[in-house]
């Protein structure tokens, strides 16, 4: 019987044999190679969906394919881990890469475009390089292929490298990113030294090892006599820094807006499956580690609920339909990573899946409205789209919905766990329940700014030449917004936790159950494992878990609802005007981004400055002590040089001479010629 595990590498191998044909023989291909990424990723995905199968039999994977270094204290290795999160990772990203390859057919058609081979070996690239890390059976591994994703980033973010724009935001997103993983970087290293392994997996695994450490039952390498659970939480941190990079959280938030420069599909597939996922996925990945420092998951959870807030601010006011998008993926990143600190492993993941596919759909459909406004993005140049784009319309609004978190669409019910998670484990933390306050804020605001731009952009008369007679868009367009259509409203089906603990049904809890290894994982790697290790304890309101469910829901929906409500009496009408005007400077502010992009570039200065003055003492004083030995050094051998002539005679000479001095020298000292 054949193996589904067997075919792991080629889910990763299929998009990368993609990326190669796109780049060598694409231009003598039909779209440039589009229909071989097509086939690529389709592969990937009937494969993705094969693996998860045999998961869900019972089976897991976690093997070593390739050794490229090995020492005394350690080895380095690539390998595969197959278990129910990376499995259901690998459908996601290959699903979603798919319908993004479908979507470019109709999206990279403009005439006179150039650099398709370019464009669609990137796409393949880009998913062989997020299915890479998904599988990673190690930290370093993961490392490699999280470097490869920025890499890719970087390349199809400036796509259009002859416009101004698109390269200094791929400068930027690269820039940004590579300060973040400079700290993943430390932190690999010093899981290394402290370890000596970075297996994800397994009794010998660095999450094992460090969970018997602070039993007391095992022993591990800190620094400086440094207590090992403040090391641990050091290490943690680090690895945080390249988390807070890719997953575009405050204050390493500024490079995605500007990454909008690139092609709308790349948007989706960064926003909703590879770069910005990978820093959520990581620390699902290693939370067996996290579980075991309580302040890192402070300080997660914190930070998360903080920029769950604080990008949906900024959103409100903007113009451009992508820029909201955007913002709203900051925001619900944010909630990802208060989930996660706050305890609710199981909770982030469901709100990664959900605003996969949502996420995915409303940046497709800001695509296909793109398509149709011939590449205008203003929306206030828009409106009145809802009868002549009745597809993108529909399925947009399925998106929408899902993203305020409406019930019943997907995104309520993943968001309301997280709520949910935050506030029973915040009533003992107060640091979680802050993150909690901040998280329960951005309800409101986010069904305001989503539905803000629901009204101006397909409701009211149109208000310009094109919305009023816009470009039709074909079926390459309108299928993969039919299927993430129908996903923004179903998905949220398989974790409906609140249904279950207030009715007391049993069994459709499908996600928990899917984590928790029911149908077959690896030992110690499920939520229930974090759960028993974990941090914190759970505190409900008055009349227990039930009222606890109940209220914490009714108070998320009725926000949501109230942020909708506003939106639609502001915007909901045939000429709306612009009522953030009415904030004044606050719009400023906001529109601005804070000034953050001031203020790093005043850093940026600031530290030049800085590193100027250290380049000058290195080479004045450093560099001077160094090359004045060596001058030196230098200048008596070039004198001591000439004596090598050659000549046997002159060398003859200078014995006899050296010899005669010797002679006379000790016979001085010995009186000899008294």
């Amino acid at each position: 019987m054949v193996d589904a595990f067997a075919y792991v590498p080629a889910v990763v191998l299929l998009p990368f044999f993609s990326f190669l044909v796109a780049l060598g023989a694409g231009k003598y291909l039909p779209k440039g190679g589009a229909f071989g990424g097509i086939a690529a990723t389709a592969g990937s995905f009937l494969l993705s969906i094969w693996i998860a199968t045999a998961v869900a039999g019972g089976r897991a994977y976690d093997e070593t394919l390739y050794t490229w270094a090995a020492g005394d204290q350690f080895e380095l290795t690539f390998g595969a881990l197959i278990d129910p999160l990376s499995a259901l990772m690998l459908v996601i990203v290959t699903l979603v890469a798919l319908l993004v390859h479908v979507f470019s057919l109709g999206y990279m058609n403009d005439e006179g475009e150039t650099g398709l081979p370019r464009y669609y070996a990137g796409l393949g690239l880009f998913t062989a390089s997020m299915l890479g890390f998904v599988v990673a059976d190690n930290l370093l591994m993961a490392f490699m292929f999280f470097e490869l994703v920025g890499l890719c980033s970087y390349l199809l973010i400036g796509f259009h490298f002859r416009e101004p724009g698109p390269p200094s935001a791929a400068k930027k997103a690269f820039l940004v990113t590579r300060f973040g993983d400079y700290f993943f970087l430390v932190g690999v290293v010093a899981v290394f030294a402290t370890f000596g392994t970075a297996a994800f997996a397994g009794e010998g695994s660095f999450p094992a090892l460090a969970e018997a450490a602070l039993a007391g039952s095992g022993d591990v390498w800190t620094p400086g006599g440094l207590g090992v659970e403040t090391w641990f939480t050091v290490v943690g941190l680090l690895v945080l820094g390249g988390v807070v990079g890719k997953s575009a959280q405050f204050p390493l938030h500024t490079w995605l807006p500007d990454a909008m420069e690139g092609p709308t599909p790349v948007s989706a597939l960064i926003h909703a499956a590879t770069m910005v996922a990978a820093g959520v996925y990581l620390v699902a990945r290693m939370y067996g580690f996290y579980a075991l420092t309580p302040t890192t998951l402070a300080v997660i959870a914190f930070v998360g609920g903080f920029t769950a807030l604080f990008a949906a601010t900024m959103g409100v006011v903007k113009d451009e339909l992508k820029q909201v998008l955007a913002y709203s993926t900051i925001s619900q990143y944010g909630y990802m990573m208060l989930a996660l600190g706050a305890g609710g492993y199981v909770a982030a993941v469901f709100h990664l899946t959900t605003h996969a596919f949502f996420k995915a759909l409303l940046f497709l459909g800001a695509g296909s409205v793109i398509i149709a406004m011939h590449h205008n993005e203003d929306m206030w140049d828009m409106g009145g789209l809802r009868s002549k784009m009745p597809v993108t319309y529909y399925t947009f609004l399925a998106g929408s919905l899902a993203l305020a978190g409406i019930f019943p669409f997907a995104g309520f019910w993943s968001k309301d766990e997280i709520l949910y998670e935050a506030l029973v484990h915040g009533l003992n933390e107060p640091l979680l329940l802050g993150g909690y306050v901040m998280g329960l804020l951005a309800v409101p605001v986010t069904a305001f700014y989503t539905f803000r731009m629901v009204f101006l952009t397909f409701h009211g008369e149109p208000r310009s030449a094109t919305a009023r007679d816009p470009e039709p868009v074909r079926w390459n367009v309108k299928g993969p917004l039919t299927v993430l259509g129908s996903l923004a409203v179903v998905t949220g089906f398989i974790n409906m936790v609140p249904v279950q603990k207030v009715l007391g049904l049993e069994g459709i809890d499908y996600l928990h159950r899917w984590l928790d290894n029911e149908w077959g994982g690896i030992e110690g790697l499920s939520s229930h494992h974090y759960a028993d290790i974990g941090p914190y304890s759970s505190g409900y309101i008055a009349g227990g878990e039930v009222p606890t469910v109940l209220v914490g829901a009714a108070v998320s929906l009725g926000l949501a609802l109230a942020g909708l409500g506003l939106a639609w009496r502001l915007y909901n009408v045939a000429s709306p005007t612009e009522h953030t005007a009415k904030l004044g400077g606050i719009k400023d502010v906001l529109y601005n981004n804070y000034y953050l992009d001031e203020l790093q570039v005043w850093i940026a200065y600031r530290t030049e400055d800085i590193a100027g003055g250290s380049d000058t003492f290195d080479q004045g004083i450093i560099d001077g002590v160094v090359n004045g030995v060596s001058s030196v050094s230098l200048a008596g051998g070039s004198r001591v040089r000439r004596i090598q002539t050659g000549l046997v005679t002159q060398y003859a000479t200078m014995l006899t001479l050296g010899l005669i001095a010797l002679l006379v020298v000790l016979g001085l000292n010995g009186g000899w010629f008294l």
